[in-house]
């Protein structure tokens, strides 16, 4: 037990960190040209038993031919990784999430769509904010540290992209990572 909370003692001082280094617009990032298909394959490659364990389906569904990004994909990663991470937390079991990478205009969007309960129209606008949770009966027992979202927000904006969320109660949410293309 005391492994397990010095674990999560250690994941929430990580968190904290990246999020001042955001905040002071010094978070590194080590860019380099990947394939949006790349980070798509790698999340759902990291994530299928853990979603099949759970009764939930996960599909991939890749645009061929988009144009490469120019991101830090450890830090693209880790946001997909949260986002899927919190799909698994709250999608009821026979439900599915699809990871899509998709060439938008001049941006290319990367999104995690599921089909858990959605959230509440007046709740999404504070989504992103470090402790907010939309379900007050939520506690921490979940291994969350309440900063998931924060830190994705960051690490998009970060790379120049944007964070645009659709959810609707009782059909879902969808998160997009919309991205410039590297010309």
């Amino acid at each position: 037990m005391l492994h397990r909370e010095a674990l999560h003692l250690q994941r929430l001082i990580e968190d904290l960190r990246t999020l001042s280094l955001a905040d002071a617009h010094e978070l590194p990032l080590n860019r380099q040209s990947t394939a949006p298909s790349d980070l798509i394959t790698h999340t759902a490659d990291a994530f299928a038993e853990q979603a099949s364990n759970h009764g939930i389906e996960l599909h991939t569904h890749i645009t061929p031919n988009l144009p490469t990004l120019h991101v830090d994909a450890e830090r693209i990663t880790q946001a997909l990784n949260n986002l899927v991470a919190n799909a698994l937390r709250y999608t009821p079991e026979n439900g599915s999430i699809t990871l899509y990478a998709e060439n938008v205009g001049d941006r290319v969007v990367l999104r995690v769509k599921d089909t858990g309960p959605g959230i509440d129209p007046d709740h999404l606008s504070h989504i992103f904010e470090r402790f907010y949770r939309a379900d007050a009966s939520r506690t921490g027992d979940t291994g969350a540290s309440g900063f998931g979202l924060a830190i994705v927000k960051s690490i998009v904006e970060a790379h120049g992209g944007h964070i645009p969320v659709q959810s609707t109660p009782g059909s879902g949410t969808t998160f997009s990572l919309e991205f410039p293309a590297l010309t």
